[in-house]
């Protein structure tokens, strides 16, 4: 294709001193070599300009001598010289101190510089080359003679010959990458300064930006390459140091405890947003560094559902809740996606078996039947392997679908109670976490690139799949415009498959970390035969092997002499402390596991083979993983004799030797950083303060105002406007002395700042515009 249609999003974090963003057109041949067609280049100070906007900007070409990075730090001293004769001539010392962030051309860089004296003679000299290395110290000086010796009585002036002569020189700096290949060396960068500038200081020593060879202009017809069109989102923040952003945080924070929820700060954030993407992001990432991500999605679900009429729509909308669970699910969720998901997703990108199932579509050859069953094979693996998952969900997930389902439980009792406990996960779970995954599996990185049109093919058809499978819906075919999407989902109208789908949402949405009594009904998690040893409650007697009948709920774990007898003993889920492995030396038995109690009771179990073991294992660790007692060690061999057998110990009541596994990916560390992430809301409200002010005219109008709304106010959700009011006036005032703080700091910052300095080299262009508004903003002069 000529016109290209790519339509994909890519987010990066950049340096702060960069100075081009560039993108790149390749041309893959059939042989799958990549040549380049051209590429748009736009300078740093110049985003702002293009920020938010669909733009179309020409490709330029592109060549070694236009792709330049780094800087050069020189010293340039010109002094007279009295020679033997009593004559006077000028000589130039040009000292080239060191380079920094140089480009790696093909995974090495051996740099060195030139330095030319441009003039009526020419004179180039050589450093020595820095073996890999980016950042050389050179340090080394050359010195040139700049005019012709002149009569000693005329030794501190450049008679007017000489003057001219000077202003028409100039040095030039070249850096070069030393390349081993037989094509010579590749330029890195040049610098040229006219020797003008010299007249007023003897003496000069700065940073510079390395630029382009002749700056790059070439005359070429712009319009040769074709254009491209980008739409480039910019921000830039700049963060202050923590105790800065006291205020501000401390009133969001508290968001998930302001009663009503709408009169929260994260709740107004929402609601003055444009989209409520933009306003989820970081307030996601916010709550999830401190430990409150749940507490608050909790508040703000529960104040929607109260909201909804029809259980059917229940969080299909794209409110605040919606938008910050899907972050939370892409956030906390990504290594879940990456242990699920992947390993079968690689393979059909591999692989590329036809799945093509719309008749109309089929290729020549290609066989319906065999397509059909090509991708029945893939959807069951794939169901298989989320239903399958849920030991790997992540807590803080399991945390927010328990809330969720207990929300929904509480607001539509009755005949709907039952179909709106799942509904109400299922429509994040499969809806918006599996289905766009697998279809979009680069979004998620699960994929590097954008499948190919094929396997984007079969992907789509499978993501339908999973997505009606996990709607639980009465009519599926009824979900499906196609007729041939409708006769293929028969194959999955089995009730298992409804089974597996309600097990799967009943285990994500158990939680150890809330009360889960308050759900009436417990949840059967797992059960089955097993051989426990008794726990000795008696001190004599033998404690010998007896099969039992297990069962796990999210309630508690028993066992009992059979199915469906009175349980013998129970274990609430918030007395398990630790579930390990048991070595087999203990008591010379196979597939052996411990299920650790408060005062260091254990209960000794022995599952049927290894398979069942590790699922038991998994799934009480699972259930009991936010204990606020849990062990954080354990002895991985029994008591037995009068010691432990693993380190030897005597008394029983001794600390474990082992750290306890804790056996799950489910709490991945994120990598978030609060601070900043404060600032960015701070920057949000500042941006949409106009909004912020209406609200607070809106509470006013609704506390005095008892009549009919006033349309412009409506838009806005005001539960309580004395409370809302309140908090608005918080924010508006951390707003306002964060911004007397950026302003303060600028100021200080303009003050202290050397052009030609290490930070803001001369060519810095974002520097100097930078200068220049400062310039407008204050009466300082430069």
């Amino acid at each position: 294709s000529l016109s290209p249609f790519y339509g994909e999003d890519f987010y990066c974090e950049i340096p702060r001193t960069f100075r081009h963003l560039s993108f790149y057109i390749f041309d893959r041949d059939v042989f799958r070599r990549d040549s380049i067609i051209g590429k748009v280049a736009i300078q740093k100070e110049d985003l702002q300009k293009y920020h938010n906007r669909d733009t179309w900007f020409q490709l330029q070409h592109v060549d070694a001598d236009s792709e330049v990075q780094g800087k050069v730090h020189l010293e340039l001293r010109l002094s007279e010289v009295i020679t033997d004769t009593g004559v006077v001539c000028h000589k130039l010392a040009t000292r080239v101190l060191e380079c920094q962030g140089l480009p790696i051309v093909n995974g090495q860089c051996d740099p060195y510089a030139t330095v030319t004296l441009a003039g009526p003679s020419r004179q180039v000299l050589h450093t020595k080359v820095k073996k890999k290395t980016n950042n050389p110290h050179f340090d080394e000086v050359f010195y040139f003679e700049v005019t012709r010796p002149s009569s000693y009585n005329k030794k501190s002036h450049f008679d007017i010959e000489d003057v001219d002569e000077v202003d028409k020189m100039e040095i030039r700096v070249d850096l070069w990458n030393a390349s081993n290949l037989k094509f010579g060396d590749e330029f890195l960068g040049e610098l040229r300064l006219p020797l003008k500038f010299l007249r007023q200081s003897s003496s000069y020593e700065a940073w510079y930006f390395l630029q382009p060879r002749d700056n790059g202009n070439k005359s070429l017809k712009p319009d040769d390459l074709g254009s491209l069109r980008l739409n480039v989102v910019y921000t830039e923040d700049h963060v202050f140091s923590s105790d800065y952003y006291s205020p501000l945080r401390d009133v969001l924070l508290k968001s998930a405890d302001v009663e009503p929820v709408s009169a929260s700060a994260a709740h107004i954030l929402g609601e003055v947003c444009r989209e409520k993407q933009e306003a989820a992001i970081p307030l996601v990432r916010l709550f999830l560094h401190y430990g409150r991500i749940v507490p608050f999605i909790s508040a703000i679900a529960n104040a929607e559902v109260k909201r909804t009429q029809d259980p059917n729509t229940i969080f299909r909308g794209n409110s605040l809740t919606s938008k910050c669970i899907d972050e939370t699910m892409k956030l906390a969720g990504m290594h879940y996606l990456q242990v699920t998901l992947k390993p079968i997703i690689d393979e059909i990108c591999q692989v590329h078996k036809p799945c093509e199932i719309d008749p109309v579509k089929l290729k020549d050859g290609e066989n319906l039947e065999n397509n059909r069953e090509n991708l029945r094979q893939y959807v069951d693996r794939i169901f298989t392997v989320i239903t399958k998952s849920g030991v790997s969900c992540p807590t803080v997930m399991c945390d927010i679908f328990f809330s969720l389902r207990e929300s929904a439980a509480k607001r539509f009792q009755g005949e709907f109670i039952y179909f709106v406990l799942y509904t109400a996960v299922s429509s994040f779970i499969f809806l918006r976490f599996f289905a766009p995954a697998i279809l979009s599996p680069n979004l998620f990185q699960l994929t590097p690139h954008h499948p190919d049109p094929q396997t984007s093919r079969t992907l789509t058809l499978i993501s339908k799949t999973i997505q009606t499978l996990g709607s639980l819906s009465k009519s599926k075919s009824a979900n499906f415009k196609e007729s041939y999407m409708a006769t293929f989902y028969d194959y999955f109208n089995e009730q298992k498959y409804a089974d597996a789908v309600k097990n799967f949402l009943d285990l994500i949405s158990s939680s150890g970390r809330r009360d889960h009594k308050s759900i009436e009904q417990p949840i059967l998690l797992k059960e089955g035969f097993m051989i426990k040893r008794a726990q000795g409650r008696k001190r004599f007697g033998m404690k010998n092997f007896k099969k039992r009948w297990f069962r796990l709920t999210n309630h508690e774990f028993t066992y009992q002499k059979s199915k469906g007898d009175h349980p013998l003993c129970s274990i609430p889920i918030e007395n398990i402390l630790a579930v390990e492995r048991l070595e087999e030396e203990s008591f010379k038995m196979k597939n052996m596991f411990q299920v650790i109690q408060p005062e260091r009771r254990v209960l000794y179990i022995q599952a049927n083979n290894c398979v069942e073991a590790k699922d038991w294992i998994d799934i009480l660790t699972k259930v009991s993983q936010c204990n606020k007692k849990r062990l954080t060690v354990y002895h991985p061999s029994a008591y037995l004799n009068g010691h432990w057998l693993c380190c030897k110990a005597t008394a029983d009541n001794t600390p474990g030797c082992t750290p306890c596994t804790g056996g799950l990916p489910a709490n991945i560390q994120l990598d978030i950083d609060g601070d900043r992430e404060t600032e960015r809301i701070y920057s949000l409200f500042n941006l949409y303060m106009p909004k912020l002010e209406k609200m607070q005219e809106a509470c006013g109008s609704k506390s005095v105002y008892d009549g009919p709304e006033e349309e412009e106010y409506s838009t806005f959700i005001i539960d309580d406007p004395k409370e809302t009011y309140k908090t608005l006036k918080l924010i508006i005032e951390g707003v306002g002395t964060l911004e007397q703080e950026h302003a303060q700091y600028k100021r200080d910052k303009f003050k202290k700042t050397k052009y030609g300095s290490q930070e803001h080299p001369i060519g810095d262009k974002s520097f100097q515009t930078y200068i220049r508004q400062q310039s407008e903003i204050s009466a300082h002069s430069i």
